[in-house]
């Protein structure tokens, strides 16, 4: 049985039909609104396949610490990460506060299969290329860009990304077909892509500056500087550099290391160099404006340039 009623009663000037009998009822407006859940759910399912996966508590915070733009955030238990981010980095409890649903682990682990142990995780837009890749060739430039030529491992592209943005180098590019933000590079970097620029492309897409490819063969780097406006170049552990990169290196150079040892892990590598780097600038280490980091060497490294 239906009945009307006037708008006086609703409040909009406006006849509303009521539904009367047994089990049925009307419905107000807000029975129409989207559980904030089912909300958050909706929108990781419509933009998973194009934004980048923040998976970890470290991961989002890093990401929101450097600017990176939510697009939603998640949590098993939204008190204990929120104390984790009193303790850990009280800088960006605000903006977690703010974004963050929590979810049963059930549903979180239907959008997120491996999930972190800390239970959390975070879709962020991902930089455009162009923007990366102004930062990377912008001249003068006043650190390092490591390049990883045909890196294999996904996990320690993801290390080599962490290290380059503690040390302050311009940036990171690969070569070849890893995409260097992958899930798992940016988990193997904590969501410190955001800290640096990261892009690929192919050697003969590189920018400019003086290219110092490393090579056991190579010449001692403890008997030279390291300019910054270098191009770091690191083959992968299993086949070293590729012809073509070989062939552009303006110096090979090598790292120490002891007689009947083949190689070092490549993110060690990077270190190395890039810590050399550092202790022979002439320059002061910048610690940026982060000044509530809990990694209080956040920043870039401002230097006279060297000549080549």
């Amino acid at each position: 049985m239906r009945a009307q009623r006037t708008g006086a009663a609703d409040g909009a000037g406006r006849n509303e039909t009521v539904e009367v009998g047994v089990g049925r009822r009307h419905r107000h407006p807000r029975d129409h609104a989207v559980h904030p859940q089912d909300h958050a759910i909706q929108t990781w399912r419509r933009c998973a396949d194009d934004a980048v996966l923040l998976d970890g508590f470290h991961a989002v915070k890093h990401a929101v610490r450097f600017g990176a733009e939510l697009l939603v955030a998640l949590t098993t238990d939204l008190a204990g990460t929120l104390a984790l981010a009193d303790q850990l980095a009280p800088d960006v409890r605000p903006a977690l506060a703010a974004r963050l649903v929590e979810l049963p682990g059930e549903r979180m682990g239907s959008l997120v299969p491996r999930l972190h142990p800390t239970g959390v995780a975070a879709l962020a837009v991902r930089p455009s290329r162009e923007a990366q890749w102004d930062a990377l060739a912008h001249r003068p430039r006043t650190a390092p860009v490591v390049v990883l030529d045909q890196p294999r491992n996904l996990g320690n592209a993801g290390a080599v990304v962490r290290l380059a943005a503690g040390c302050g180098a311009t940036g990171v590019i690969t070569t070849g077909p890893l995409d260097p933000w992958h899930p798992t590079v940016v988990r193997g970097g904590a969501g410190l892509h955001f800290a640096t620029a990261v892009a690929r492309t192919d050697v003969a897409g590189l920018p400019h500056g003086p290219i110092l490819a490393l090579d056991a063969e190579g010449e001692d780097i403890r008997g030279m500087m390291i300019p910054d406006d270098a191009l770091l170049a690191f083959g992968s552990e299993r086949s070293g550099l590729s012809a073509e990169l070989r062939a552009r290196a303006d110096r090979v150079i090598s790292l120490p290391m002891r007689p009947q040892v083949s190689s070092y892990n490549l993110a060690t590598s990077v270190a190395m160099v890039l810590y050399h780097w550092s202790l022979h600038s002439t320059g002061t280490h910048s610690t940026g404006d982060h000044s509530t980091s809990d990694h209080p060497t956040d920043g870039v490294h401002q230097r006279s340039p060297h000549r080549w």
